[in-house]
């Protein structure tokens, strides 16, 4: 017996970046403002261009981990073990969110570059933020009927780790998940006044 329950959160998740949007552009136009002072900034005056400076770079990089899609993921996992009068049944209900983004920490060095009027960056692949996305705390045994091991509740945990990976981190969502993580890089660097911005990824 198994039930799952997807739930993809995008109207609060939509939310959530656009006020991360805002707190980094903030924090960009403050360093902006900080490196127009310092001798090693470097700027295009006729068209406002901020070059890739190695600090701009470094502040890009300190966002670390940036979540671009949610997944809230529901898995009733079962076993059986047949008795000489009766069988022994368990039941469990896991309960799991998979955060799926970009860890900026894993870029590599030229990631952010400058092509006469183009900036190119090319960003870490998209990937499962977080393994540990089982909340053992929401964990529910549905059903019990005889004894059953530490073991044996292991390894129906491991069961819904599994079809949880495999039921959320389809090429469907991570795809989903690309295309925000662009839109949203894009808006960042437009802002900094770059008018033609493109995005690859890691393979």
């Amino acid at each position: 017996m198994k039930k799952k329950e997807n739930k993809i959160l995008t109207f609060g998740k939509a939310t959530c970046l656009t006020w991360s949007l805002i707190v980094l552009i903030i924090a960009i136009a403050i360093f902006i403002f900080v490196t127009r002072l310092k001798p090693d900034y470097v700027e295009t005056s006729t068209d406002q261009i901020i070059s890739p400076t190695p600090t701009l770079i470094k502040t890009m990089q300190n966002i670390g981990e940036w979540e671009f899609l949610s997944i809230a993921n529901e898995e009733l996992i079962d076993t059986m073990r047949e008795g000489i009068f009766s069988n022994d049944e368990l039941v469990r209900i896991y309960y799991g969110t998979l955060r799926i983004g970009v860890n900026m920490h894993k870029t590599n060095p030229g990631w952010l570059t400058i092509s006469n009027d183009t900036l190119k960056a090319r960003l870490p692949r998209i990937e499962l933020l977080d393994n540990n996305f089982i909340d053992e705390g929401l964990t529910k045994s549905f059903y019990e009927s005889g004894s059953w091991s530490d073991k044996d509740r292991a390894d129906l945990y491991d069961r819904a780790y599994r079809q949880m990976k495999q039921r959320c981190l389809t090429p469907v969502n991570i795809k989903t998940a690309e295309q925000s993580c662009t839109t949203q890089f894009t808006k960042i660097f437009k802002a900094l006044g770059y008018e033609k911005v493109v995005i690859t990824y890691d393979k």
